[in-house]
């Protein structure tokens, strides 16, 4: 293998495409339909959200962050991946693949964060209803939602500086976008910082939230067994979309950390695509027709703004 300096990559090539001949163009045309589909929906329900003064309550303001975070994400994607279909060379600047790297990340550390709020707001208004008002202030909620955006920023950013640093022995990489552990493989020079550092990340910003979503939810539970049916039902009602994009986003991130780690070779290559690009293709959408569909309060906005129009 040529070793090729890390001052030498100005660009990284992404070999997990194929010639799909003229299927590119439909291809394209897909994918553009449900970027736009993307787009209206979490930009709809964002102004809904913002609009009207009964949404203004701490469930609903979490949920705008969600759906601003859906925005930000598929964003971070969808025109890359477009240009790539319709091009013949499939390469990518080093610099524009370390900031896609960012984007992709604090994507997916904001949307556990951010659902992880999410389940401690639900745990206080089912567990503690008569003290809710008191514990979720209005300066609790804007702290926690900095929080959800701050610490990945700030972490993604330390983690990028450690990729962009290593020394590299090539420029391939086997995926459709750029990923972080694809380039650090890539490396040349030791990555024992790199794999501590990452170890370090996941656990903070996956595996804490989702101890402290399991944990809320099964209090939830135990006080929807022994509560009465009112509860049971505001339980559900609320829970049950949450719970839904939880367990949604979360299989797209196992198959993607699987994906990178282990040898996939034995997976057909569309498939294995398919499956890469699941979490950053189809939580953005299911998110906003989710919860639009299953909370009562934002459906019966919506419904009510879309007959004004009509």
């Amino acid at each position: 293998m040529i070793t090729i300096n890390s001052t030498q990559v100005s660009y990284f090539t992404l070999g997990a495409y194929f010639d799909t001949e003229l299927f590119k163009y439909l291809l394209f045309v897909i994918i553009v339909i449900f970027y736009i589909l993307i787009l209206c929906a979490n930009v709809f329900l964002i102004v809904v959200i913002c609009m009207h003064r009964s949404l203004h309550e701490p469930m609903y303001i979490f949920l705008c962050s969600l759906f601003m975070n859906e925005l930000y994400g598929s964003t971070g994607l969808f025109p890359f991946l477009l240009i790539q279909i319709l091009s013949d060379v499939h390469t990518v600047s080093a610099p524009f693949c370390f900031l896609q790297i960012f984007c992709v990340y604090t994507y997916v550390c904001v949307e556990f964060l951010n659902l992880a709020v999410m389940s401690y707001d639900r745990y206080l208004a089912i567990c503690h209803p008569l003290q809710y008002n008191r514990l979720m202030t209005s300066t609790k909620v804007a702290v926690l939602i900095a929080v959800t955006w701050l610490f990945p920023f700030l972490a993604i950013i330390v983690l990028v500086s450690l990729s962009s640093s290593l020394q590299l022995c090539g420029n391939i990489i086997d995926k459709v976008y750029c990923g972080n552990y694809a380039i650090v493989k890539l490396a040349c020079s030791d990555t024992t910082v790199n794999n501590i550092y990452g170890l370090i990340y996941t656990v903070i910003s996956i595996i804490i939230p989702f101890i402290l979503i399991f944990y809320t939810y099964m209090k939830i539970l135990k006080v929807c067994f022994s509560g009465s049916k009112q509860t049971r039902q505001k339980a559900v009602s609320t829970c049950t979309p949450h719970l839904a994009s939880l367990l949604n986003f979360s299989f797209g991130c196992c198959f993607q950390i699987l994906q990178s780690r282990f040898d996939m070779s034995s997976v057909p290559n569309m498939l294995a695509i398919l499956l890469s690009l699941y979490f950053l293709t189809c939580q953005p959408l299911f998110t906003p027709v989710l919860y639009g569909l299953k909370m009562s309060k934002i459906r019966n906005t919506c419904k009510r703004l879309l007959s004004a129009d009509v």
